[in-house]
């Protein structure tokens, strides 16, 4: 038996997803998509990135952005011909064989349900900053049986959270740029342009600087893979998924790249403020708007649950599809009112394990944890750019009319994107910080990809 599928007998066809509901409309994919680049890696993230790179970050979050939009193209092509609960994961198995699905499908489930955790945490820190005294454990708890049961009762509910969390995280980053427009231009009432006086020390810590804070807009764009994810549970999947693509270029310009030129020009890049109090809340303050400030911060909060929502359901749903595929615990696969509720229910405790782990052993095995996902994204992008290399040939040979979103340049431009993925391990590699995060997940990315190996052979033999 060949280790490869073709396309006429590839995992997971529509039927497997058939016990899945398609509750989510239009409407949701739409703002999903939206929201989806307003991540909390955004807001929260990329302090400590403008403290390392100065005004260069606006080139980290470029270079960054240009390879996220590769990358969303080649996923969108492959879901939009094939759209799976299983995203990258079922493409992987497609395209390169069963080892393949498993290793990238699982350890995005842990990063997925890793990162549910430390998003409670930061929406906890948030919460009792304004409630002293209040435990943090008890809001994380709080907010993870909320989006546990939303989660539980049907994927709309989870389209209804994030319909709103989106409109509402993208009407205060748009207004957040209009008013750092007017700012800079001198328009704003009671403020003065500041020119570029505060672009002058454009590489403060010359190329090292930029590489950190290349590093972390790299890891500040995760999270787009989710509308992918999604699409297979909405109510037409191909175009929600090739809408999304396409619109993708603009949002990543303006909502990234066009706030930290804002946020770079206003503030000085080595204020304590950018970091201590994070870059949109130090812009505002900055500008003297009373208020703003602090409702940035309830911003910041919401997208911090929007991200827990989000990950709870990918999670679930990658953990369904690879036990539709036969890659895991058959309970995990148990749908109940359109919903993998097992799923959902171990992904929701998995990340509280996280949480509790960052109060009880937060010196060895939380930290562990933390660099052993370090480097999950860039592993599950190298997955996806080897996928869409096979599996257009595929398509174009064996059914070209399933080619509604094209990769541009194809293959010209998918090997320009592996040969920047492999540029940021070298550089990861060269850096104290990131090269145990790069090992620990080089690590765990070996014994997944190990055992998918033999039970794919086992498989074979069978």
């Amino acid at each position: 038996m060949s280790s490869r599928t073709t396309l006429d007998t590839a995992p997971e066809t529509s039927a497997a997803d058939a016990p899945l509901s398609h509750g989510l409309k239009q409407r949701h994919l739409s703002m999903i998509a939206l929201g989806g680049v307003i991540g909390a890696g955004l807001f929260v993230g990329s302090g400590a990135g403008i403290a390392a790179a100065g005004p260069s970050i606006v080139i980290a979050y470029t270079v960054s952005g240009l390879l996220v939009m590769l990358v969303m193209r080649m996923l969108g092509e492959m879901s939009a011909a094939y759209p799976s609960s299983g995203s990258f994961s079922a493409h992987a198995e497609r395209a390169i064989g069963p080892w393949a699905g498993f290793t990238a499908g699982w350890s995005f489930w842990v990063l997925l349900c890793t990162a549910v955790g430390l998003e409670g945490i930061g929406a906890a820190k948030i919460v009792t900053g304004w409630l002293p005294g209040t435990p943090e454990w008890g809001w994380v708890a709080l907010f993870m049986v909320v989006f546990c049961v939303a989660n539980l009762a049907a994927v709309k509910n989870f389209g209804e959270f994030e319909f709103w969390f989106a409109a509402l995280k993208v009407g205060a980053i748009s207004l957040f740029l209009v008013l750092g427009v007017l700012a800079m231009t001198g328009v704003l009432p009671g403020t003065d342009s500041p020119g570029a006086s505060n672009l002058h020390d454009f590489l403060p810590n010359g190329s090292e600087g930029l590489v950190i804070g290349l590093l972390a807009s790299v890891f500040a764009y995760g999270g787009l893979e989710t509308v992918t994810i999604a699409a297979a549970e909405s109510e037409n999947p191909v175009q929600g998924v090739a809408r999304a693509v396409r619109t993708a270029m603009w949002r990543i310009a303006l909502f990234y790249i066009g706030s930290m030129a804002v946020i770079v020009t206003l503030v000085p890049w080595d204020s304590k403020e950018v970091v201590e109090k994070g870059p949109y809340v130090a812009a505002l303050d900055h500008l003297g708007i009373p208020g703003a400030g602090q409702l940035m911060n309830v911003v910041v909060l919401v997208a911090l649950l929007s991200a827990m929502n989000a990950n709870i359901y990918g999670s679930s749903r990658i953990a369904y599809s690879l036990v539709e595929r036969g890659q895991g615990p058959k309970a995990l696969g148990r749908v109940s009112g359109g919903v993998p509720r097992i799923a959902v229910l171990v992904s929701c405790v998995f990340g509280f394990v996280c949480v509790v782990l960052s109060y009880w052993r937060p010196n060895d095995v939380f930290p562990w944890l933390l660099n052993m996902i370090g480097a999950v994204i860039l592993v599950v992008w190298i997955f996806i750019a080897v996928s869409q290399l096979l599996l257009r040939r595929k398509v174009e040979r064996e059914a070209p009319e399933k080619l509604v979103v094209r990769m541009w340049a194809y293959p010209v431009l998918t090997w320009v994107a592996l040969a920047g993925m492999a540029a940021i391990f070298i550089l990861m590699a060269r850096q104290p910080g990131t090269r145990v995060q790069l090992y620990s997940t080089g690590a765990m990315t070996l014994v997944l990809a190990a055992v998918g190996y033999a039970w794919q052979r086992a498989r074979a033999r069978a």
